[in-house]
């Protein structure tokens, strides 16, 4: 199964206007807390493997195998 792409304009726009308008929080507060969680979500979409560092959407997710061509990383570290 190939997971579906990681859109982090659309999550960070989604991310923004919840605390802007559920919230109350200001627009300078909502696009720090919008960035942190963009951040972190990268970084967990991404191989742990130190020979591979490609992004969750470069693995096929049952097969656990990285689909770029040059690469070593043989199964995706989570």
């Amino acid at each position: 199964m190939i997971e579906k792409r990681f859109d982090a304009e659309m999550l960070y726009s989604r991310i923004v206007h919840y605390y802007v308008d559920k919230r109350g929080y200001s627009r300078d507060k909502a696009n720090a807390i919008a960035q942190g969680i963009i951040e972190r979500e990268a970084m967990r979409r991404e191989c742990k493997d130190v020979r591979c560092g490609h992004s969750m959407n470069d693995h096929i997710r049952n097969a656990e195998t990285c689909l770029v061509v040059k690469c070593e990383c043989r199964r995706f570290a989570a």
